[in-house]
């Protein structure tokens, strides 16, 4: 092949992926990749070969004398790195992957496709709704205790409620003087079963009035037992109670708290509301309005719910109320009755048919074999 001129012998830079030549992009690519060579280098001949990506020969930049030039031929091996080949890869806007290549390089910027909330904003939006809410329901309480403000009033379910409230203290009291009776009454079994223990003790060392002795330590002994199962049926009638007056009352008071709650909400927004339609109506004026008006929407839906929900828990509290109140006093009446008239059978009956089984004295503590 004869010899070209330097003019026209232009630095060749053929990009392949399977060793062929490619298309006139590529040549496009080299004509601007010479141009961007410092002179000083004097390279005649360059040639980078890529193998795609995914090979395991990233790239071989070779460079050489032009033809004719006197210099000694000079041959210079860089072989990039992954970190280099991935920022060759990243521009995409100047490198242009043919399509025969096996690794297609994709380009463009990063877009987020829902911003980011920001959580410092969000808990302030809370704090702020917080506090506006807390700020109106406050004003509602203190125009209501001056009397200038005006509240609303279910009467029905208000006397519901305050009977619910002052049957609450009486059944306190109730088993207040209860847990009384039971705590005496097990220091009067206590003390009778050691005086029956003390009579029978004599009856054996004192031969003259041994059936004297005898006698009172089985009355003392009968009554212990009678106390007993007496004691019994208390502590029953007291666990009842307890649960009937700390559960259940309880619960459903809780209830109407929240209905008492969601009562002076609503209250504090209808006020608001009232206050808005007094005033003039403007182009400012009318969103205030509108939003009021949607909020006092939503805390009177929430008034009615809470509303219907108190009165279907004082239904159901008044009916299971009487169910239970019923059983324990007559278990109570029956117990103390069959008590003071010595009837010991009369006692056990009514202990069975309220399904009471007593606790035998030392039950509880384990026996010397356990403890080994």
């Amino acid at each position: 092949m004869a010899q070209e001129s330097p003019k026209n012998s232009a630095a060749e830079i053929p990009v392949t992926s399977n060793g062929q030549l490619e298309d006139s992009h590529e040549h496009s690519f080299n004509r601007d990749l010479k141009r961007s060579l410092p002179v000083g280098l004097g390279l005649s001949e360059t040639k980078i070969t890529s193998h795609g990506f995914d090979s395991t020969k990233e790239g071989v930049v070779e460079a050489g004398p032009f033809p004719g030039s006197s210099a000694s031929p000079k041959s210079s091996v860089i072989s990039p790195s992954s970190a280099a080949a991935s920022r060759l890869a990243g521009q995409g806007c100047d490198l242009i992957i043919p399509t025969g290549s096996r690794a297609q390089q994709k380009s463009g910027p990063v877009v987020l496709a829902d911003e980011v909330k920001n959580p410092a904003m969000e808990k302030l939006e809370l704090v702020r709704k917080w506090s506006l809410n807390t700020y109106k329901c406050t004003r509602q309480i203190i125009s209501e205790k001056l009397g200038r403000g005006s509240r609303t009033v279910d009467l029905e379910l208000e006397a519901q409620i305050d009977i619910l409230r002052d049957n609450k203290k009486k059944y306190e009291n109730i088993l207040r003087l209860a847990q009384t009776l039971s705590t005496q009454l097990f220091q009067m079994v206590h003390t009778q079963r050691q005086l029956g223990d003390a009579f029978a003790d004599l009856s054996l060392k004192s031969l003259e009035l041994h059936e004297e002795f005898g006698y009172n330590a089985d009355t003392q002994k009968l009554l212990a037992k009678n106390g007993e199962t007496l004691l019994g049926a208390i502590n029953f009638f007291i666990a009842s109670v307890t649960t009937l007056v700390n559960k259940t009352i309880e619960d459903t008071l809780l209830t109407v708290k929240q209905y008492e709650s969601a009562r002076i909400e609503y209250d504090a927004y209808r006020t608001d509301l009232e206050e808005l339609n007094l005033g003039p109506r403007d182009a400012n004026t009318l969103p205030k309005i509108e939003q009021s008006q949607q909020l006092f929407q939503v805390h009177k839906e929430k008034y009615d719910k809470m509303r219907n929900d108190v009165s279907i828990k004082l239904k159901f509290l008044e009916e299971n109320k009487v169910k239970v109140l019923h059983n324990q006093l007559v278990l109570f009446h029956n117990a103390i009755a069959a008590y003071f008239a010595g009837n010991q059978k009369q006692l056990e009956q009514t202990l069975k048919q309220f399904h009471i089984k007593l606790k035998t004295p030392g039950a509880d503590a384990p026996s010397w074999l356990e403890e080994q």
